[in-house]
Formats: structure tokens, C-alpha cells, sequence
């Protein structure tokens, strides 16, 4: 869609990068995941026993296990950066902080 706003075709190989300087059109994957990040470490830092802080916490046992690969959870990528005491880590928010830029950068590392 940037390529067609700036004219650009595939053949001009013009890289991305340059056409979203041109577009100032900030990168999607980047800012989902800046914001993920963000809100489960302000969900973490919540006292007052919220259910959204049980949610994270909630491991149901449902009978059998499926077949075939895990179920992915929805922390399990935080889990990867942070550790496995990420809600500890959230508390603090400098190494919070710290971490969401290794956290961010997973999802735009360009190959």
C-alpha cells in the first residue's frame, strides 16, 4: 500500500526501509508489540487483586491434553524475554524498560 501512495513499483527495488522514511508510516508489528509489552507490565504492577491480573495467572485443567504441539500461551513470549519470574520483573520499572527494547526488537528484525 506505501509502495502504491509513493508510485513505487517492486521494479524500482526500492527497500522498505527508505519507503517508510518517506511515508513516516510507523511499522504495525512494532507497535503491537510495544504495546503488549507495556500493558502486562502495568497489569503486573496492579495491588488491588483485578481480574485481569487472575487471568494471567490462570492455568486451566480441562481433562485430557490435546494431542500434538502445546497450546501457545499468551505470555509465553514475554516469558522468553523476561524469564520466567516476569511479573516480579514488571515491578521494576527500569529493567521493565530495559527489556521491552530486546522485546520489541524481536518482532522487527529485518532478515
Amino acid at each position: 500500500m506505501e509502495r502504491t501512495i509513493l508510485g513505487v513499483s517492486l521494479a524500482d527495488k526500492t527497500r522498505n526501509e527508505v519507503i517508510r522514511e518517506r511515508t513516516k508510516v510507523t511499522d504495525i508489528a512494532r507497535r503491537i508489540s510495544q504495546l503488549k509489552w507495556q500493558w502486562a507490565g502495568h497489569i503486573c504492577r496492579r495491588t488491588n487483586g483485578r481480574w485481569s491480573r487472575r487471568v494471567l495467572e490462570w492455568r486451566p485443567r480441562l481433562g485430557k491434553r490435546s494431542v500434538g504441539r502445546p497450546l501457545t500461551h499468551w505470555s509465553d513470549d514475554i516469558r522468553r524475554i523476561a524469564g520466567g519470574g516476569w511479573m516480579r520483573r514488571a515491578k521494576d520499572r527500569a529493567t521493565w524498560r530495559a527489556l521491552e527494547k530486546a522485546y520489541v526488537q524481536q518482532w522487527t528484525v529485518v532478515v
